[in-house]
């Protein structure tokens, strides 16, 4: 247990550059920091440009490092579907993965050079192993107004297992998004939301 009473929530949300993973982990964790719980954050990037692969480390509660250690963390929000196979192994046995279906093709695909896996074939894999929730948050977002807004679709997504308010969220979204894009991304949150309401 933390100093403020919660068991310790650890999420790693991982994607490709360009798809807003980093704006994604700064909504919840001003959202954690507003709700008053400790936070602790570590970004890594494998490459700094769009299409590299990004990962961050969010521990809501934890008063220690802000890396997860494999199989510790409590959902895998993963923009893109292999990049959840990527980063499959730093969720807990019991953990949820929360993953977009939309896939980002790198250019190592677009060029021939390499073959993509097929989106069933990823999604038959991540469900072999963990509780696995998937959607076209790429869709979603289209439906919300702006295909931009998946990152908020899928912020939306987790909120339901966030040790956070949803309604703490939706300021920080108003917060961090351009001003013009508000309307979109509460949409696209609130989409997001119901995706894996139970």
């Amino acid at each position: 247990m933390s100093a403020q009473g919660i068991s310790v929530f650890d999420l790693v949300i991982a994607g490709v550059g360009g798809q807003g993973a980093i704006l994604a982990s700064d909504i919840v964790g001003r959202a954690a920091v507003k709700e008053g719980l400790s936070i602790r954050a570590a970004e890594t990037h494998g490459m700094a440009q769009r299409g590299g692969s990004v990962v961050n480390h969010i521990r809501i509660g934890c008063e220690l490092g802000s890396m997860i250690p494999l199989g510790g963390a409590d959902v895998l929000l993963a923009l893109e579907p292999s990049e959840a196979l990527r980063y499959l192994d730093y969720l807990a046995e019991d953990g949820i993965v929360i993953v977009n279906t939309a896939p980002i093709l790198p250019v190592t695909v677009t060029s021939g050079l390499c073959l993509y896996p097929g989106i069933e074939e990823m999604m038959a894999s991540l469900e072999g192993k963990r509780k696995v929730i998937g959607f076209n948050a790429t869709r979603v977002a289209l439906g919300a107004g702006n295909v931009q807004a998946m990152n908020v679709v899928m912020v939306g997504a987790v909120s339901n297992y966030l040790p956070v308010s949803p309604e703490v969220m939706l300021d920080c979204v108003r917060e961090l998004v351009p001003p013009k894009t508000v309307d979109v991304n509460i949409k696209a949150f609130e989409l997001g939301r119901a995706q894996t309401r139970v």
